[in-house]
């Protein structure tokens, strides 16, 4: 029985894996194409970039309120009201881009009082534009990615986000480098590299969903539906509180990048690089925990709480081999890594220093991803609002300024931070799972 399990979770969750590996990968070229093109504009990108990986996993939360809603309709045979609540979905996405928007332009007029050094203004500012055009287009595909993941249909996501992210990586090579008479825009370029993968993206879909047989039954309900208040609200009342626990969690790496910029533009390249480390194991996890959302969505519209708790249990053992498959090697090359990103020794030389405390936290991200998934397949998503507040701004943030400030502890003092807050989210999401799903049976 168990064995079966293992199998199904597995068949759901790979395809979405192997596309958060394309994302991965398009991660490592970005950090890869840049670094060697130049430091300063290394450490321009991870400021910028963190600045919207907030942004963009406080949306891609948001979507995320939609999965459950289509996972229960799916195990119920309620097709056509699927592809009504995607309608409703992508109008409640298209609303939110433009709030997030309005909040990234301010933080975009306002980005010279933020305390970074003066040398990076002049690459951020246009890359920061043109990442803020591309920004809506992430909440679209947002919107399509969930309801297909609900549907079981993961492979879609997989293939479109693997095509996107290799056109990204070529857009990469030609415009950061000027090839094929294109000038040389350096770090500009990657970001209307990544514009243009992201405009694909949801084209692709947009041409998959309303021109293929396989989505016809869903078609259907999306036509004849309405945007409605019902519909909204539902995805509205799940949609923020898992938009804001996973802000949150962004936010204790992303506001911790403003520290490090205190420290100096070597520190900011080295936490650009490792940051892209960290993603590496973050989105195989959450690949897997995704599936783990869906499967028990399934099973509790059914009001099987037996396998909704199975489900969990088996999830997490699958993604404490993967931290395992993936700690291991990253330990092994942690002298190595450096040098594949950039040529500055001092920025390669940092490295080794917070590959421990990166280590140290994979056992709580795991816990985390595993078991907040799992609330959000029973739709019990308004205290994960609560426990994340405390985990990651009265814990980690505060913790991350007393190791690196306070003792004295630099980049490594402020990494120190993560272990805490990941752990603390990952427990009293594992005690709610449990008591709400005890309480059922």
């Amino acid at each position: 029985m168990n064995s079966s399990h293992y199998r199904h979770l597995l068949q759901l969750g790979l395809p979405i894996v192997i596309g958060q590996t394309g994302v991965i990968i398009l991660g490592f070229a970005d950090t890869l194409m840049v670094g060697h093109h130049s430091s300063t504009e290394l450490a321009a990108a991870g400021f910028v970039n963190n600045m919207f990986n907030l942004a963009i996993i406080f949306s891609t939360g948001f979507a995320y309120g939609l999965t459950p809603v289509i996972g229960k309709l799916f195990g119920q045979n309620k097709h056509k009201e699927a592809g009504k609540m995607l309608k409703n979905s992508l109008a409640a996405n298209t609303i939110l881009a433009a709030i997030v928007c309005l909040v990234m332009l301010m933080l975009y007029l306002n980005i010279h009082r933020l305390g970074q050094p003066e040398e990076l203004l002049p690459h951020m500012r246009p890359y920061f534009l043109v990442l803020l055009i591309s920004l809506p287009f992430v909440l679209w595909f947002n919107g399509f990615k969930q309801f297909t993941d609900g549907i079981t249909d993961t492979k879609v996501s997989m293939w479109i986000l693997l095509t996107g992210n290799l056109l990204n990586i070529l857009g990469n090579y030609i415009l950061i480098y000027g090839k094929l008479g294109m000038p040389e825009f350096g770090l500009l370029g990657a970001g209307i590299s990544t514009m243009v993968s992201r405009v694909f993206m949801v084209i692709a879909y947009l041409i998959i969903f309303f021109y293929t047989d396989r989505y016809s039954i869903y078609r259907q309900g999306f036509r004849n539906g309405t945007i409605n208040k019902p519909d909204l609200k539902q995805l509205n009342k799940l949609g923020w509180p898992i938009a804001l626990q996973m802000g949150m969690e962004t936010a204790s790496f992303s506001l911790s990048v403003i520290m490090v910029g205190w420290l100096g533009s070597t520190e900011l390249a080295t936490f650009q690089i490792m940051i892209v480390i960290s993603q590496v194991c973050f989105m195989i996890y959450y690949g897997m925990g995704a599936a783990v959302s869906v499967r028990i969505s399934n099973f509790y519209g059914q009001n099987d709480i037996k396998n909704v708790r199975l489900t969990a249990n088996i999830g997490f053992h699958i993604i404490l081999i993967m931290a395992v498959c993936t700690a291991i090697p990253i330990f092994l090359l942690r002298n190595h890594i450096g040098g594949w990103f950039t040529d500055d020794d001092a920025v390669a030389a940092m490295i080794p220093q917070v590959i421990i405390p990166f280590l140290i936290y994979q056992f709580g991200d795991g816990l985390q991803i595993n078991f907040a998934n799992a609330l959000r397949g029973i739709a019990d998503v308004q205290p994960m609002m609560l426990f994340a507040f405390i985990a990651y701004f009265i814990i980690s943030l505060p913790a991350g300024y007393l190791f690196g400030f306070i003792l004295d502890g630099g980049l490594t003092g402020i990494w120190m931070a993560f272990p805490f807050g990941l752990s603390s989210a990952g427990i009293m999401y594992y005690l709610r799972f449990r008591y709400k799903t005890a309480s059922n049976i």
